[in-house]
């Protein structure tokens, strides 16, 4: 088992090793959508790239940036992932909504 911390909300989540990271923030009522994302997500496949996050704490207990993640957020730091497409494998503290430049 591993903590999902959720900085802004401040809320842990308990998550089995290789949850889906967008999966368990909105099973667990965590927004990670700004308002225009609400209303263009994809639902969960990494084409729309509106589920970005910013890991603060445990970058390594993450799976490795798939090539969708690459290719949307190649412009944005590095601490900035896809929920979507970012499975848990350790403790993490996430910032839902990271500032978009």
């Amino acid at each position: 088992m591993t903590v999902i911390s959720f900085v802004k909300e401040n809320k842990e989540v308990i998550a089995a090793n290789g949850a889906n990271l967008r999966f368990k923030a909105l099973e667990n009522g965590i927004d990670i959508y700004t308002f225009m994302g609400k209303m263009t997500n994809c639902g969960g496949y990494g084409q729309c790239g509106t589920c970005v996050i910013e890991v603060l704490e445990g970058m390594e207990n993450l799976s490795q940036k798939t090539e969708v993640e690459k290719r949307k957020l190649r412009k944005k730091p590095d601490s900035y992932r896809l929920a979507c497409q970012t499975l848990v494998n350790g403790s993490v503290s996430i910032q839902t909504k990271p500032r978009q430049t």
